[in-house]
């Protein structure tokens, strides 16, 4: 199974130094969105072509148009949402974990490597199997955007990461 995350070199780590990079699943990529639009276009269309030339098709190309629209707004504003890159960069005195939003400020945490611990939240946070890192005077999320199996794995590659 293909994980939405990747590490940098591939664990297991004979080096101290090493990157995690984090990002959310999408089941429908760029180039498939066009295809699902001209698609969703050509079938929108077809009706329309029993109605040529009559005065039945400037009823119906309004309400066509409306729908075809909603659908690109609404998924591209999905699309955009789901633009989220975490990146945890070890070395072997710090672990920095940088959090690119697809809207606002970036967001750092930085903690003394030795001193970084992984927890697993199984219920009571926002999700299920919650993963957080502890370390200086902060406690930060990390892979909320990952479903609640992808989060389990990562938490155990985590410990025996940041062990070594």
């Amino acid at each position: 199974m293909h994980m939405p995350y990747e590490w940098s070199p591939a664990p297991p780590h004979a080096d101290p130094d090493w990157t995690l990079a984090l990002w959310p699943y999408r089941s429908l990529l760029r180039r498939d969105f066009a295809l699902f639009m001209g698609a969703t276009a050509a079938i929108i269309t077809l009706p329309l072509l029993t109605v040529l030339g009559t005065a039945v098709l400037w009823g119906l190309l309004p309400f066509f148009a409306i729908a075809f629209t909603g659908l690109w707004y609404a998924l591209n504003v999905s699309y955009r949402r789901g633009e989220v890159l975490e990146e945890l960069r070890v070395t072997a005195d710090t672990a920095h974990l940088t959090r690119h939003n697809p809207k606002g400020p970036r967001q750092d945490w930085q903690a003394n490597r030795y001193w970084v611990s992984v927890h697993l939240h199984p219920k009571g946070g926002p999700v299920d199997n919650y993963i957080t890192l502890r370390g200086g005077d902060r406690e930060v999320e990390i892979g909320a955007f990952l479903d609640a199996a992808e989060r389990l794995a990562l938490y155990d590659e985590l410990k025996r990461a940041l062990r070594g």
